[in-house]
This record gives C-alpha cells, sequence and structure tokens, in this order.
C-alpha cells in the first residue's frame, strides 16, 4: 500500500469544493470540477487533505505549513492577487518554506509563461514555431513587414485561450490593429500577433522530472464548426460545456497521424520540456499542418488536471488511472524536494 501523506491542497477561495456533488448544478461543477476531482480522490486514497483558499495573502500558507506541517503541498493556484504571472511567485514561497510541492518549478512558469520568450528558444534549437511579432501597451502597433497575414492575436502571458476568439483571427492592418487594442484595454497586457497556421490542433501532456512519460497525442475536433471559420480553441471552444454540446467540439486520441508525424512527437515534445525547463507535469500544444509540419504554440505548465479533462484521460488511455495520476504527481513533487535537499525520501 501507498505511503499515506498530509497534502494541503493550495487554490482559489471561490473554488474550495464541498464535500459532495449532491444538489449542486452542472453549471457549478464545473468552475471547481478540478479541486473537488483531486481534494476527493487524494481523500479516497486514504490521505490527509487540507484544502485552502488563497487570493491576497501568504500567511495562511505558511500558517498552514509550520501548524499543520504537510508531507506535500498540492499546487492548483493558477494566479494570486488577481495576476496569472504571480503563480511562480507561490512556488518560490514555497521552496523559501522547504516544502515539497506538486507541479512545474519557478523558472520553468516564467519561460513558459512567457510566450515570446518560449518561442525565442525554442527557435534558436531549430524547432520550428510560427513566425510572431509582440505589440506592448503603450505603443502604437506597426507590423513588421516580415510578418504576413493571416495572424492570430493573444495576449502575451495569458493561458486557458482568455481573450481568444472569432475576431482573434484577423487578415489585415485595420484587424490587427482592433485585435492589439482589445487585449492591451479588455485584457490588460501585451499582445502577441503570430503566424495563424492552418491545420490540426494536438495536445501532448507530458508527466516527468528527470524521467518523462509522454502520453498519447490528444486532438481538439471542432465538430459542426463551418469550415470557413477559424478552428482554433476559444474560450468559447475550451471552457463553456454548453457550446462545446450544440456544436459537437470533442477531444479525443488522434487518429491517422502521418508516421513520421507520430514517431517525431514524443522526442520533440521531450526536448521542448526540458529546453523551457519544467517539471512536474505539463501540457505541450501544437498545430499540425496540412503539409505535416508541427509547430509548437506554446506550453502549459500545470495544466487542467481533471477527471475529465485531455491531460487525464489521455494516462487513462495507456493504462494511468486518474488515482494513479495523482499519486505519481505527488511523488514527482516530493522526490524533486528530497534531491534538492539530500534527504533520502
Amino acid at each position: 500500500m501507498s505511503r499515506q501523506y498530509r497534502v494541503l491542497a493550495l487554490m482559489h477561495p471561490s473554488l474550495v469544493p464541498p464535500d459532495s456533488l449532491e444538489g449542486h448544478s452542472e453549471k457549478e461543477i464545473h468552475q471547481w470540477k478540478t479541486e473537488f476531482d483531486v481534494v476527493a480522490t487524494l481523500r479516497g486514497l486514504g490521505h490527509d487533505v487540507r484544502a485552502l483558499g488563497v487570493q491576497y495573502e501568504l500567511q495562511p500558507i505558511r500558517d498552514a505549513v509550520e501548524t499543520w506541517k504537510p508531507d506535500v503541498v498540492f499546487n492548483m493556484l493558477e494566479e494570486f492577487h488577481g495576476e496569472t504571472t504571480f503563480d511562480q511567485n507561490v512556488a518560490s514561497y514555497l521552496e523559501l518554506l522547504r516544502v515539497p510541492y506538486t507541479g512545474c518549478n519557478p523558472r520553468g512558469l516564467i519561460i513558459a509563461r512567457g510566450k515570446a520568450l518560449s518561442k525565442k528558444l525554442l527557435a534558436y534549437h531549430r524547432i520550428r514555431v510560427p513566425a510572431f511579432a509582440v505589440f506592448p501597451r503603450a505603443r502604437k502597433v506597426r507590423r513588421p513587414p516580415r510578418l504576413g497575414f493571416p495572424l492570430i492575436v493573444k495576449s502575451l502571458i495569458e493561458h486557458a485561450s482568455v481573450g481568444i476568439a472569432k475576431a482573434s483571427v484577423v487578415e489585415n492592418d485595420e484587424k490587427l490593429a482592433e485585435r492589439v487594442a482589445f487585449v492591451h484595454n479588455r485584457i490588460g497586457t501585451d499582445a502577441i500577433a503570430e503566424q495563424f497556421i492552418e491545420g490540426r490542433e494536438l495536445y501532448v501532456a507530458v508527466l516527468g522530472n528527470n524521467r518523462l512519460k509522454v502520453m498519447p497525442t490528444w486532438e481538439l475536433a471542432f465538430g459542426k464548426m463551418s469550415a470557413s471559420e477559424p478552428q482554433i480553441a476559444t474560450e468559447k471552444v475550451k471552457h463553456d460545456p454548453d457550446y462545446q454540446d450544440r456544436m459537437g467540439i470533442l477531444q479525443g486520441p488522434a487518429q491517422d497521424l502521418p508516421p513520421a508525424v507520430v514517431n517525431a512527437i514524443p522526442r520533440l515534445t521531450k526536448r521542448i520540456y526540458r529546453i523551457l525547463e519544467l517539471d512536474g507535469y505539463a501540457r505541450i500544444d501544437f498545430r499540425l499542418s496540412p503539409e505535416g509540419q508541427l509547430f509548437f504554440l506554446e506550453a502549459n505548465p500545470n495544466p487542467e488536471i481533471a477527471a475529465r479533462e485531455e491531460f487525464a484521460q489521455s494516462a487513462l488511455h495507456i493504462d494511468i488511472h486518474y488515482p494513479e495520476l495523482l499519486q505519481r504527481i505527488l511523488r514527482l513533487g516530493i522526490q524533486r524536494a528530497a534531491i534538492a535537499t539530500g534527504s533520502d525520501e
């Protein structure tokens, strides 16, 4: 039987789940499904789990660590003080407290969060990335001549498809300026515009610190969406269950990939994971062009880990069931801390 741990689960206060799903609507459950799945599953495995909502203050983390002395922190925070870029600061704080934690290290979070930085690093290593340009706030939008249309405009640092809609794909300078202004004003970040790659949307889950396990390639299928529309993972496509059902949006194992692509994906994914200094678990997103070329889109450290989402489902496809997946994630966090401190854990 596996060792039982005291697990401090960190999450946004609004996402602290109830003890039971009974009496809650599907819409409510969708908001905190990840937190519920993790907490309930770990408790089912015999771990002593304490859920802690954290938003504006670090002191509750320190108090819990000093008084309860958890064996490991399961870090599900995606922001702090309303800023997604502060997630790495929480991981850094856990390191200062010398407590093991799950997921990615602070350096990997910083590198992966910056979409331009990660693309520059990978381009240096001759990994194919879309051409791109960054448009900082408070500066006039000037498209470099080398950057041709169509382009897709995104937040430079936000993840989970925040701010991405059909209007994000632009065909001229006027629309480019409009969408960059939207990102600046509505999302409040710098913008990145990158070459829009027609093709298939592929996700590859990775688990590990030094020894890496690459899961089967997953694909986002756009169902009933018109072929004339840009096939992209908008906020609605990713996060609106009603829209997903209505439009037949599905995710599942990628079928009929060219043999050369099948062979290349695990090796390429491991290279990316290591170049970006990721650990714990992450998802690497690609576009596969009609010509069979793989383009790196972005890396997602600490991705969605709910039982029915792509990371867990791709693991299940190779018989890593959800409880075992969470156990592995716990062990990876504990092992990383043990190596850092030279302990025998």
